[in-house]
């Protein structure tokens, strides 16, 4: 009998062992986080608020639960362009918009979502990850109390929509035209009115005639927007958004609550949310380019170089004197300035080469 009690002991103990290594102890009782993500898009916005939605549910697979984000689309707990505040002020731990939607509080923020003619998708990827911008980011939202990472791109947008054709720069002034950030001072130089609108309520605007033209992304989510409906002429290139940088923030003192591992499973994930969502804008914006021209009889236009030029030539402008009057503005002016001496000739070498050989 005394046997017989010793081997269920041993048994009993054996089971609680294989149990503890099967999942350890410091895993089990690990600190559970339960955070909110308040973003500018609609819920669950095609290829953006899925961006964030995807985004929520990487970090809880990849935390093993330890981290559970509710996503709130735009206007569902805060405003859509109320996202930093809410993140600044820890109404919220996270947020998911563009940074030049915080230029009247960080006029330097803009260069971190787009530059008029500026770096395309990879070569914004480069300057961040590779030259220093994303530390300068870091530190230009440090002072509002939030932590900055990349975690998507719209690649090169199209130029917009408009109710008349633009056929020279002339044709810009009085227009009223959807578009934010330093591509908005660019239209506002060339004498036209920048409006910024959130993207849920840019069709009403342009449908009722509040404005004239609206840029938004590209095919795939213009024509779901249904902007075809209500203008007639699609331009290309997108010069004042040739790669846009979409952004995670999170609350620096909900981002230094966190231990190690879980910091390392944020950043993770938006490395693979910025992957992503580019990926996703290419793989279908033609096919629904060609629905948009071959369906719905969208004339489409590309703008004529000299208006181009003359673009280009106004957004060295509005760029250079952004720089002169913001001291946060010049440095991170002179950062990118300085990467795209170092880039250009190597694109040139390299992307536009090629690009140009795959036509001989």
């Amino acid at each position: 009998m005394e046997r017989r009690s010793f081997l269920k002991k041993a048994g009993v103990a054996a089971a609680a062992g294989a149990v503890t290594f099967g999942k350890a102890p410091a895993v089990l009782a690990a600190k559970k986080y339960k955070w909110k993500m308040v973003t500018t898009w609609p819920p669950h916005f095609p290829v953006l608020g899925e961006g964030a939605d995807y985004l929520a549910q990487w970090i809880e697979e990849m935390s093993d639960g330890r981290i559970k984000i509710h996503v709130y689309g735009g206007g569902e707990l805060v405003p859509p362009l109320g996202v930093f505040d809410a993140v600044s002020q820890g109404t919220v731990e996270m947020g998911h918009g563009a940074a030049y939607y915080w230029a009247g509080k960080m006029p330097a923020s803009q260069f971190f979502a787009a530059v008029p003619f500026g770096f395309n998708a990879q070569q914004m990827n480069a300057w961040l990850y590779g030259g220093g911008g994303w530390d300068l980011w870091k530190e230009l939202y440090a002072d509002f109390g939030v932590v900055p990472f990349p975690a998507g791109n719209t690649g090169v947008q199209m130029g917009g929509w408009f109710n008349k054709e633009i056929k020279s720069l002339d044709d810009y002034k009085g227009l009223k035209m959807r578009i934010p950030g330093l591509g908005g001072k660019v239209v506002a130089k060339a004498g036209g009115n920048a409006v910024l609108v959130a993207g849920g309520e840019i069709y009403t605007n342009l449908d009722r005639g509040v404005i004239d033209a609206t840029e938004w992304v590209g095919p795939y989510h213009d024509l779901k927007m249904g902007f075809y409906k209500a203008a007639k002429y699609y331009y290309y290139p997108g010069w004042h958004e040739p790669g846009t940088v979409l952004e995670c923030i999170v609350s620096k003192k909900a981002w230094d609550s966190l231990p190690k591992d879980l910091q390392a499973v944020i950043e993770t994930a938006c490395w693979r949310s910025n992957l992503w969502m580019l990926s996703e804008f290419d793989a279908k914006n033609n096919d629904s380019l060609r629905e948009l021209v071959d369906k719905h009889g969208v004339q489409l236009r590309k703008f004529p170089d000299d208006v181009l030029r003359g673009l280009h030539k106004l957004a060295n402008e509005v760029v250079a004197d952004l720089a002169a009057s913001d001291p946060a503005s010049k440095k991170v002016y002179a950062s990118y300035q300085a990467f795209r001496e170092k880039i250009d000739p190597w694109t040139d070498i390299s992307e536009r080469t090629y690009m140009e050989a795959l036509r001989l």
